[in-house]
């Protein structure tokens, strides 16, 4: 990286070039601009010569028209025609004369239009002319005098024209003159600022002997402490001269492979030495990739120290140029062998949680499974019972058995409930396109009884075609409209509104942290009962109840299950509720657009 002091010195160099140039450049400039002058002044009296020759050309033809109308020769018309004819090459040099957009392209329209008038005049007139009648007719006279209002006319728009082509002549003139007047000052304070650049580039360069002096002996000491620095965390760094093919090793690199620091000559075939056998190769085809495409990227190996001690090491390099574009490739390798280490432990307890989930999960599933049979055995010999010995049975008897049913019934439920929550926490997550209106409608004619019987309404939005694990999200509405229904008032029938629409993560504060941009927001929303909303994250724990269950059926599991499914789509779900107004669950699910 370049010090102060040579940018500083580059930054002199680069002023005093650039204000050679700008003087040059002004040079150029007030050459042109007196070219431009000269051009303006030629124009200017060019311009008023041809005005002049319009004038006396229209003076000429004015003579042949009278001495046409006082002698009735045509020899009196030819000198008309001339006059006509240089009248208008008159006219074409002023339209090549005249700058466009400017002022005098509005007077030299005024100018045609006159001329143009005029010779309409003198064309009438030899129209009414009489060779038989040597007076003057009423309607003639009128024209003469028309035309000499005209040629009045014709006067005054050259004369204005020529007003104001003077005072553009003299606007001209003075902001030369006022160019031209600063030009030696400026040229005089550039080069005094060039002086002053390169008096201040020689004091610099002088009062940074000291600087560098004190800058070797820090960078001395900064070696030492990287060099500290690189054998407290087992690194080390090296460099390739690409252009002379030459390497150079860190002390510790060195202590690395178990040598003592340059204890061999810095090179790929010594380095190779120390190579654990299995693979050099692999290193090889690395560093051969490294020199054609100057770039390392991570690589692992293993080295062998004399000792016969294997040490996992990781080198990367990078490719920099210097400030004298020589290519220097710099690299880092880094002793990785107790990370290799604490991998290893890592996994093998990851395969030990990993067999013992499938274990639990065997477990859970045979259990419940097991339990499910004695089960259904003690719900299949009360009914006989209750069938084949209800007379001989006493009323508290009957009452025992009714106790014993409904238990047996809530128990068969729970263990349900916890298979479906088993097979939602470990059943394969394969994600498919499904149109979740399907679901939807498949969810209710799973609950169509349910819903007949409560005479509960569903309104639904459109919802969208979403990629989902489609047995999962079923089963999320499933639960959540019967819990709307299990929770609905006593006599009121349930509505439940079911809408969608997608959102901005960023506008949604429960979202706002998430790596998705958008989500589908899905929220169903009941009449039901409600809740108090300090019980709004309670309600999706696991075997959690707000009411007894002598009041509401249900083994508290159904919304844990909403919450896994949720999760496992990497969404969220929020419940709100009032009681006896209702509740409302709303779900995030996030997607890509």
């Amino acid at each position: 990286m370049p010090t102060p002091s040579s940018r500083y010195l580059r930054t002199a160099f680069v002023v005093g070039l650039f204000v050679i140039l700008c003087i040059g450049g002004f040079t150029y400039k007030h050459i042109s601009e007196l070219s431009q002058t000269s051009k303006v002044v030629k124009d200017n009296y060019s311009l008023r010569s041809e005005l002049e020759l319009i004038i006396s050309n229209l003076k000429d033809a004015e003579i042949g028209h009278r001495g046409f109308l006082l002698t009735h020769d045509s020899l009196f018309l030819n000198p008309y025609k001339e006059s006509l004819q240089k009248i208008t090459n008159n006219l074409s040099k002023l339209d090549t004369l005249i700058v466009p957009k400017g002022e005098q392209v509005e007077k030299l329209k005024e100018l045609k239009g006159d001329i143009a008038q005029r010779f309409k005049n003198f064309d009438k007139s030899f129209s009414l002319a009489n060779d038989d009648d040597t007076l003057l007719t009423q309607d003639l006279l009128f024209l003469l005098h028309e035309g000499e209002i005209r040629m009045d006319r014709i006067r005054a728009d050259i004369n204005e024209m020529l007003d104001l082509e003077q005072r553009l002549l003299t606007h001209n003139q003075e902001i030369n003159e006022e160019k031209i007047g600063l030009t030696p000052l400026l040229f005089y304070g550039l080069l005094i600022v060039t002086l002053v650049i390169l008096l201040l580039a020689y004091v610099k360069m002088t009062t940074d002997l000291k600087a560098l002096k004190e800058s070797n002996t820090e960078l001395e000491i900064f070696e030492k402490l990287t060099k500290q620095s690189e054998v407290v965390s087992n690194t080390s760094t090296w460099v390739w001269y690409i252009e002379e093919n030459v390497f150079e090793f860190s002390d510790n690199l060195y202590r690395l492979v178990g040598e003592e620091p340059q204890s061999f000559e810095p090179t790929l075939e010594n380095f190779y030495k120390y190579v654990h056998e299995e693979d050099i190769n692999n290193l090889g085809q690395q560093v051969n990739m490294m020199m054609r495409e100057e770039e390392l990227p991570f690589t692992t190996y293993r080295v062998v120290h004399k000792d016969g001690t294997i040490r996992y090491l990781k080198a990367y390099s990078k490719l920099m140029d210097d400030t004298e574009g020589d290519k220097k490739m710099f690299g880092v390798t880094i002793d990785i062998t107790s990370e290799v280490e604490n991998y290893r432990i890592i996994e093998q307890r990851n395969q030990e949680l990993e067999r013992t989930n499938k274990e639990l999960s065997a477990f859970n599933y045979v259990a419940s499974h097991d339990l499910q049979e004695p089960l259904r055995k003690i719900q299949t010999f009360m009914s006989r019972l209750e069938t084949k010995e209800k007379d001989h049975i006493s009323e508290s008897g009957q009452l025992y058995i009714q106790r014993m049913k409904s238990a047996s019934a809530r128990m068969r439920m729970l263990i349900e409930d916890l298979l479906q929550y088993s097979r939602t926490n470990t059943s394969e997550k394969e994600y498919v396109k499904t149109n979740i209106n399907m679901l939807l409608e498949h969810a209710k004619t799973e609950l169509l009884d349910s819903i007949e019987e409560k005479q509960a309404k569903i309104i639904c939005d459109g919802l969208p075609t979403m990629e989902v694990i489609s047995f999962q999200i079923q089963q999320l509405f499933i639960n959540l409209i019967s819990n709307s229904l299990k929770y609905s008032k006593e006599g009121v029938p349930p509505i439940i509104e079911i809408t969608h629409e997608e959102v901005r993560s960023r506008d949604v504060d429960e979202i706002n942290k998430s790596l998705y941009k958008f989500h589908h927001k899905i929220t169903f929303k009941d009449n039901g009962i409600g809740f108090e909303q300090i019980y709004a994250e309670k309600i999706f724990l696991l075997f959690n109840r707000l009411h007894g269950k002598s009041e509401y059926s249900g083994t508290g599991i159904g919304l844990a299950i909403c919450k896994k499914i949720v999760e496992n789509h990497k969404g969220i779900i929020i419940a709100d509720g009032k009681p006896n107004v209702g509740a409302t669950f709303t779900i995030y699910l996030p997607f890509l657009k």
